[in-house]
């Protein structure tokens, strides 16, 4: 049990780099063609003509993925402790865990504790290669923590605080407590257009794409990828 733990963290690390590498442009055909045939079984998800019609990759590129993922990863899918224990090793001076369990929920949209491929992929192509409708939309899923379609002020600032938290103290050295808290009040203020205390999407949507700051703030994830 625990080889094959080990061997699905490194199998989403080498899923991280194909990714980075597909996004940047350094990634070409042979590249893909090379990567292909390093492995002697090439596995291949059921419906990859589906996935390639639903997302902004290219069949190749989803074959990439797809073996960096199903080979290290036997299973097929990844649980949160293991997210977490990636995500830890991006950020080794801070606190990743908490962001990393609200980013994991927000990639399980099937709500049954794991990431399928399928459900990866879809996320990842709205992140990097989405609109900013898209990109917006989804942010607004990540702060919606208990999925009610609004966002309330404890929301927000569990997902800041976790931000504020995983960067760690030697990226916000004199950050006092009560500054993530400071941050949401200022946003809070700019999007609850009604005062109803809450944030619907379009209200959050508008705030962000009439404010350059604060869109850049809010798509947090671009941030910390």
């Amino acid at each position: 049990m625990a080889g094959c733990t080990c061997r699905c963290r490194q199998g989403v690390l080498k899923l991280i780099q194909s990714l980075q590498r597909l996004v940047s442009g350094t990634l070409s055909k042979d590249n893909v063609d090379d990567e292909l045939e390093m492995t002697m079984v090439c596995h291949r998800p059921e419906g990859l003509e589906q996935l390639e019609a639903q997302t902004n990759f290219t069949k190749q590129e989803l074959q990439v993925l797809y073996r960096g993922f199903k080979n290290e990863c036997p299973s097929g899918v990844v649980n949160e402790e293991t997210f977490k224990h990636i995500y830890a090793q991006f950020f080794p001076h801070g606190d990743a865990s908490t962001y990393a369990h609200y980013l994991f929920n927000a990639f399980d949209t099937r709500n049954n504790e794991s990431i399928k491929f399928e459900d990866f992929v879809m996320g990842l192509s709205t992140l990097l290669r989405g609109t900013v409708r898209e990109k917006l939309e989804w942010t607004f899923h990540l702060y919606d923590i208990n999925r009610d379609g609004y966002i309330n002020k404890e929301e927000m600032t569990e997902i800041v605080r976790a931000i504020y938290d995983m960067m760690g103290k030697y990226t916000y050295p004199a950050l006092k407590g009560d500054v993530p808290k400071q941050h949401v009040d200022v946003f809070f203020e700019k999007m609850d257009k009604n005062k109803d205390g809450v944030v619907t999407l379009e209200e959050f949507v508008l705030a962000c794409q009439e404010d350059e700051n604060m869109m850049r703030s809010m798509q947090l994830f671009e941030n910390v990828m």
